[in-house]
C-alpha cells in the first residue's frame, strides 16, 4: 500500500513540475541560485522565456510564502513581474536573491489595514546608461547592450563585463539602488550611490550607528563564462569602450570598435591593436613611467598632461611574455625608487631593500652567493682587506673613474 502511494505521489510531483511551472520540455534552461534572506540557497532550472511572476510561483511555496509576498532582487533592481529572464543579463549559475515584500499600513477612516508595496523595474543592464558617452545635443544615440569591459583571470583576456551590486556593508546582493550611476566615477569609488539593503536593514543601522545612508558597492563579473559564485570578480577596463561615435585611431586611422581612449582633455582614442603596439614599443625602449600612485604606467602618445593610465590591467592587452617583462621592469622600478638595490648577478637581478645603515649587501633570497656594498668607499676598503695591493690599487682607479662619470653625468 505504502509502495503505491509513493508511486502516484511521484506521478502527482511530476505532473506538477510539467503543468503547473510549465517546465516542459526545453533545451536551454538556466541552473539559477537563488538566495534567500534567511541563509537558504535554492538551485532552479528556468527558462529564459518566464517572467518574474513564474520564478515567484516556484521559489515562494519553498520559503512558505504566497508569490505575491515575494521580492526577487537582481544586479541592485527589484525586478518586476513581466520582465523575463532573457532581460536580465543572467548566465549559467548566477544568483537572484528573494526577500520578503515589506508591508506598509494605510489608514482608511478607522480601519487599519495591511497593503503590500507593489514595486519593480527593468533590470539594470536595461535602464543603466552607456557611462563612457555624452551627447550635448541630447541624441538617442544606438549602442551594443554590453557597454562593459574587463579583465578576465579565469578566461585570461579581454572580456565583456557585467554590472553588479551589493550592499557596502554587510555585502549582501539583497540590494536595491535609488539611481542608476551617472558616470564611471559612481561605479569605482565608494559612497556614490545609495541604497537599500534588503537582507537585513537593522544589521546595516547598527553598524554604521545611523550616522549615514546605506551605499551600494558595485563590482563587475565576466560575462563569458559560468559564474563561481558572489566572490567571483573581474577588473573593469574603463579606458576601453565600444566605439558609438565612429572615430577613428590615432595612430592607423581605421574604425573600428572597441577602442581605449586614453583619459587626457582630448580624449584621443586608439585602437586596441595599435595600442598593444604602443605599449610593446615603449616597454622595449623602457619607457614606462613609474608613478608614486598608479604604478608602472603610460601617458597619451601625444604627450597630453594628466593622461597617465591609472588601472595598469589595461597593460594585460599585451602577448604573456611582453606582459611578464612589464612586470619584472615595474619591480625593478620600484625597488630603485624605493632606495634599493638590484643584484648584480648575472641571472639573478633580485630587488633588496636595505637597512639605512647597511653597506654591505647579500643576496640571500635570489642567487644567495653575490655580496656587494653600497658605497665608493666601501668598495675600496672591501679591495685592501680582502685583495693584494695591485688589485685594490686598480680597483682604487677603477672607483674614482666611475665617480668622475657620474658627477659629469651630474653637471650635464
Amino acid at each position: 500500500m505504502t509502495f503505491l502511494l509513493n508511486f502516484f505521489r511521484r506521478i502527482l510531483d511530476r505532473m506538477l513540475q510539467l503543468f503547473y511551472f510549465g517546465q516542459h520540455n526545453i533545451s536551454n534552461t538556466l541552473n539559477i541560485y537563488v538566495k534567500t534572506n534567511n541563509g537558504n540557497t535554492l538551485s532552479i532550472n528556468l527558462d529564459p522565456q518566464w517572467d518574474i511572476k513564474n520564478v515567484k510561483e516556484v521559489v515562494a511555496p519553498k520559503l512558505g510564502l504566497h508569490p505575491e509576498e515575494v521580492k526577487i532582487i537582481f544586479a541592485g533592481k527589484e525586478l518586476g513581474d513581466t520582465i523575463t529572464i532573457a532581460e536580465c543579463d543572467l548566465g549559467q549559475c548566477s544568483i537572484l536573491h528573494a526577500v520578503k515584500s515589506k508591508h506598509r499600513r494605510s489608514l482608511a477612516g478607522a480601519v487599519v489595514e495591511e497593503v503590500i508595496e507593489e514595486f519593480g523595474s527593468k533590470p539594470l543592464c536595461e535602464t543603466l546608461k552607456d557611462l563612457s558617452t555624452e551627447d550635448s545635443s541630447n541624441n538617442v544615440i544606438e549602442q551594443p547592450k554590453a557597454h562593459f569591459f574587463v579583465y578576465c583571470s579565469i578566461c585570461k583576456g579581454l572580456k565583456t563585463g557585467k554590472l553588479r551590486v551589493k550592499c557596502q556593508f554587510c555585502k549582501s546582493g539583497a540590494f536595491t539602488v535609488h539611481a542608476d550611476p551617472q558616470s564611471w566615477v559612481d561605479v569605482l569609488e565608494s559612497k556614490r550611490i545609495t541604497g537599500q539593503c534588503e537582507n537585513d536593514p537593522d544589521l546595516c543601522a547598527n553598524i554604521l550607528d545611523n550616522a549615514e545612508p546605506t551605499f551600494a558597492e558595485f563590482y563587475f563579473k565576466c560575462a563569458e563564462h559560468t559564474s563561481l559564485g558572489e566572490e567571483d570578480k573581474a577588473v573593469p577596463l574603463d579606458l576601453i569602450r565600444p566605439n558609438v561615435h565612429s572615430i577613428p585611431c590615432l595612430a592607423c586611422g581605421d574604425i573600428s570598435t572597441p577602442i581605449l581612449v586614453f583619459p587626457c582633455a582630448e580624449a584621443h582614442v586608439t585602437c586596441l591593436e595599435c595600442f598593444v603596439t604602443y605599449c610593446s614599443t615603449r616597454l622595449r625602449d623602457r619607457q614606462f613611467l613609474e608613478h608614486p600612485d598608479f604604478g608602472y604606467t603610460l601617458s597619451c602618445p601625444a604627450r597630453c598632461e594628466n593622461s597617465l593610465i591609472t588601472e595598469t590591467h589595461h597593460f594585460r592587452l599585451m602577448p604573456e611574455a611582453q606582459y611578464s617583462q612589464y612586470q619584472q621592469f615595474a619591480t625593478e622600478e620600484f625597488v630603485l625608487s624605493t632606495g634599493g638595490v638590484l643584484c648584480p648577478q648575472p641571472g639573478c637581478g633580485m630587488g633588496i631593500i636595505p637597512e639605512p645603515d647597511c653597506i654591505k649587501i647579500r643576496c640571500t633570497g635570489g642567487c644567495g652567493v653575490w655580496s656587494f656594498l653600497l658605497d665608493y668607499l666601501s668598495i675600496i676598503d672591501f679591495f685592501y682587506s680582502t685583495c693584494s695591493a695591485v688589485y685594490a690599487f686598480r680597483a682604487t682607479i677603477l672607483v674614482i673613474v666611475l665617480h668622475l662619470i657620474q658627477r659629469v653625468i651630474q653637471i650635464g
